[in-house]
């Protein structure tokens, strides 16, 4: 038996319903990337929010390229239980805040629809940093085939770019007010990236409709904070019978969860303040501190763990080869590049993460955290290792963990999951352990543009690779 509005009824007494109406509630967010963690964060949130009076403010998720999460959620009306984890400990809600999952390359016109639709007034993204199709030194990454493609008008659209610019277009021409552009993925200033390559997308393909989306819509900055492990087969077991039936699209979470969001918006938005969301004028400190404590940490874990045979983040930080690293990573290295006007206690901050980290009710791999690196690690670990660079500041466990990322992405231990996996591997065929981070960290090198390093940096971490 599966989960449905049909089956609602047998499902666990012990699972929590919504506290809502969800059939009647109308679509206000349209949200691109509707994988696990949009749905344990931005739906959870938004749920709550409708139980605590809100309406209309369902979810119409959309699917870049897989079918798979269309093919979990329509069945079942969008429905999918939410269980947070911690010890022995466990809470499960059904969540009914998202309603259908377009796929995107199946259904593109349907996806502009929702885009240009009147009762659209967010559109929130969860695409991963390599989601907004960027180069190295941060602009459109123009020579990518798909924007490449969106740019040149060739057929539906492709990328984020695409599909929000046909919807603009859309709304203006209909006299529609424009839209909130909220990005909920790790990149520092996120909502200023998202503007500045939406503008850059528009002044290429429409410029008058870039001076619009200048004039009518918005893209505030957010820091969010989940960790949402990848489903098993042994996690959907679990829940099916802890739920009393199946549930294809169920999620597993920790109870902890943050969302800190820039207080600019272009239209109405849900009371998420009343569930806890933090509303602020600035959230940069915010954002460093998470992406380079927690999400940097998460990145060391995850390539020292794979290289000393670790499945999940549990063993990694309970490994005292390990641990040691990552507490200097976090408590030193990483907490000297943040400004102390911000009042972030990062003792108190740094000692809660590594809870988190050991929370062993949460199978967390290390190999989804080590996907697309190359996206991850100029703002997880170079940015820092610039700031104490500048400062005169040497940083030894930082570096460890860069030569174990450098180490992985030789491709010759486990496949490399990156969207420069092949660039990277000709690298190291070219230049060998000798000449690798000279040709990565050095002058002219890959990422020299975030992190230049010293003379003194690139001997320290040449060693670590011979």
């Amino acid at each position: 038996m599966r989960l449905s509005p049909a089956t609602l009824g047998r499902l666990a007494a012990e699972v929590v319903r919504p506290a809502y109406d969800w059939q009647t509630q109308r679509a206000g967010i349209v949200h691109f990337g509707i994988g696990a963690f949009a749905r344990a964060h931005l739906a959870a949130y938004t749920d709550a929010t409708m139980a605590a009076g809100d309406r209309d403010w369902r979810i119409t998720g959309v699917s870049l390229r897989s079918g798979d999460v269309a093919a979990q959620l329509n069945p079942q009306a969008g429905l999918y239980t939410l269980t947070a984890r911690s010890g022995e400990a466990s809470r499960t809600r059904l969540i009914g805040s998202v309603g259908r999952v377009i796929v995107a390359p199946q259904d593109p016109q349907a996806v502009i629809a929702a885009v240009a639709h009147p009762d659209t007034c967010i559109v929130s993204l969860t695409v991963t940093e390599k989601g907004y199709v960027r180069a190295a030194d941060g602009s459109l990454d123009c020579g990518n085939t798909a924007l490449a493609a969106d740019l040149e008008g060739e057929g539906s659209p492709r990328t984020i770019y695409g599909f929000l610019a046909a919807g603009l277009a859309r709304r203006r021409a209909a006299g529609l007010p424009g839209l909130t552009l909220l990005s909920c993925d790790n990149l520092a200033d996120n909502g200023c990236q998202l503007a500045a390559l939406m503008t850059a997308y528009l002044d290429r393909t429409d410029p008058a409709l870039s001076d619009w989306f200048a004039r009518e819509c918005r893209c505030p900055s957010t820091m969010v904070d989940r960790i949402v492990p990848a489903m098993t087969d042994a996690d959907r077991s679990w829940v099916a019978g802890h739920i009393g039936m199946a549930d294809a699209g169920a999620i597993l979470t920790e109870a902890f969860t943050q969302w800190v969001i820039e207080d600019d918006f272009a239209g109405p938005r849900p009371r998420w303040e009343a569930v806890g969301v933090q509303f602020v004028p600035d959230v940069r400190a915010h954002e460093a501190a998470k992406l380079r404590m927690l999400n940097g940490a998460h990145s060391a874990l995850a390539y020292l763990g794979l290289e000393r045979g670790h499945d999940f983040v549990h063993q990694a930080v309970a490994d005292p080869a390990i641990r040691p690293l990552i507490e200097q990573i976090m408590r030193e290295e990483a907490a000297a590049t943040l400004d102390p006007a911000s009042g972030i206690d990062t003792a108190t901050y740094a000692d809660r993460l590594l809870e988190r980290f050991a929370n062993s009710a949460l199978s967390h791999r290390l190999l989804q955290i080590a996907m697309d690196g190359t996206q991850k690690i100029p703002q997880r670990w170079l940015e820092p290792l610039a700031i104490n660079q500048a400062a005169g500041r040497m940083c030894p466990a930082t570096l460890e963990a860069l030569a174990a990322w450098c180490r992985h992405v030789r491709g010759d231990v486990r496949s490399v999951d990156d969207p420069q996996a092949a660039t990277l591997a000709a690298l190291w065929q070219t230049h060998g352990p000798e000449g690798m981070a000279s040709a990565l960290f050095g002058e002219g090198g890959q990422f020299a543009a975030t992190w230049k390093a010293s003379p003194g940096a690139l001997a320290a971490l040449s060693q670590r690779l011979a």
